[in-house]
C-alpha cells in the first residue's frame, strides 16, 4: 500500500508558486480559486456544512496561494477546500496530459463521465462514490450502488464501502474524497477494481496511478468568468454548461511517462530560470538571501519527487519506452 501521506505531500510539492490568491470564492456548492500572476482557476466542491463563524473571511485575496496550500493537511473541511481549489489553480496553470473531451448531452451534462464509460459498464457491479445528480437512470444497466455521506432515496451510507469496494468491477470514486481524507482508504479498497477518479475536484497528477487510479476524469477551464459567476450565483451541475469541460486520461504507463516527462522538462526549466535570477541577484552584490530561494528550494523537492515517480515506470515498462516522446 502506498503511503496514505504521500498524496497529500505530492499535492502540496505541486503548489509551488511564488503567485497570489486574486479571488477566493466559497459558493453554494462549488469553492473557486483564481491565481493573480498565472490567471488560473482552481475548483473544490464545498462543504455541505452550513457555518457562520468562519473566523478568516474576508482576509485570503492577495495572500500567498501556498499559504491556503497548506491547509489540505487540516481537518476542518472549509480550510481543506480552499486549500484543495488552491491547490488546483497551480495545477492548473500547467499543461494538461494527453486526455479526451469528453462529449455531453446538454440535459445530463454532469454525467458526461458515465456516458463515455457506458459501453464497459452493462452488467457490471459498478459502486459510485458521492451522488451525482440523474445517476438513477443507469440503475437498469448495471448492478449500481451510489454511497454517500448524507444518503438520499436509493443510496447506501458511506461505510458500505468496507463491504462493496473490493467486490465491484468498476468504481467512480468523488475526488472530494481528497480534501475530506477518505481517498487513501477508498483507493485501498478499490485495489481489484477498474477506478476512475472524477469530478471538478480531481487534481491533474500522473502520480495518481501509483495509488491504483486507472483513469482521471477532471476538468478543463474554457471560460473563467462564466464559471465564477455560474458558481458565485449557486451553480451546481450548471458550471458545466458554464466555463468547464469534462476530460479523460487514461493512467497507462506509456500516458503516465509522457505526461511525467513533459513536467519533468518544464520543472527542470523553472529551476534553471530562478537558478539565472539567483546568479544575477547575488552578481548584482546583494548581500541578502536571494527573495526566491525558498521558491527554488520548492522546486527541487518537486523535480526530484518527478524523478521518483518517472524511474519506476521506465524500470519496470521497457516496452513502453519506445512510446514516450
Amino acid at each position: 500500500m502506498t503511503n496514505p501521506s504521500r498524496l497529500y505531500e505530492l499535492l502540496l510539492d505541486y503548489c509551488s508558486s511564488d503567485t497570489l490568491v486574486d479571488n477566493l470564492m466559497i459558493g453554494l456548492v462549488w469553492t473557486l480559486c483564481q491565481s493573480k500572476d498565472k490567471h488560473s482557476t482552481g475548483l473544490a466542491m464545498s462543504p455541505n456544512i452550513a457555518t457562520r463563524t468562519l473566523p478568516w473571511s474576508g482576509t485570503l485575496t492577495g495572500k500567498p496561494i501556498t499559504d491556503l496550500a497548506a491547509w489540505i493537511l487540516e481537518w476542518e473541511p472549509y480550510k481543506a477546500t480552499v486549500a484543495m481549489a488552491a491547490i488546483n489553480s497551480c495545477i492548473n496553470s500547467r499543461s494538461l496530459p494527453d486526455s479526451v473531451i469528453v462529449e455531453h448531452n446538454p440535459e445530463h451534462t454532469n454525467l458526461a463521465v458515465f456516458e463515455y464509460f457506458l459501453p464497459q459498464l452493462y452488467n457490471q457491479n459498478v459502486v459510485v462514490i458521492g451522488h451525482y445528480p440523474g445517476i438513477e437512470r443507469y440503475q437498469d444497466r448495471m448492478q449500481l450502488n451510489v454511497l454517500e455521506r448524507q444518503p438520499t432515496a436509493g443510496d447506501l451510507p458511506d461505510a458500505a464501502c468496507e463491504f462493496l469496494l473490493p467486490r465491484a468491477d468498476w468504481v467512480f470514486l468523488t475526488a472530494s474524497s481528497i480534501p475530506n481524507k477518505t481517498f487513501p482508504r477508498l483507493a485501498e479498497l478499490a485495489g481489484n477494481a477498474k477506478t476512475v477518479l472524477m469530478g471538478p475536484t480531481v487534481p491533474w497528477l500522473p502520480q495518481l496511478h501509483e495509488f491504483g487510479i486507472d483513469f482521471l476524469a477532471g476538468i478543463e477551464v474554457t471560460d473563467a468568468e462564466a464559471l465564477y459567476h455560474t458558481a458565485a450565483q449557486g451553480g451546481g451541475v450548471r458550471i458545466f454548461n458554464n466555463g468547464i469541460r469534462y476530460r479523460i486520461a487514461e493512467l497507462m504507463p506509456a500516458t503516465s511517462m509522457n505526461w511525467l516527462k513533459q513536467q519533468i522538462a518544464e520543472c527542470a526549466g523553472e529551476k534553471n530560470r530562478l537558478s539565472v535570477e539567483m546568479e544575477n541577484w547575488y552578481a548584482a552584490g546583494n548581500s541578502s538571501r536571494f527573495p526566491k530561494y525558498q521558491l527554488l528550494e520548492q522546486v527541487n523537492v518537486r523535480l526530484s519527487q518527478l524523478d521518483s515517480s518517472y524511474k519506476p515506470l521506465w524500470d519496470n515498462y521497457p516496452a513502453q519506452r519506445n512510446t514516450v516522446n
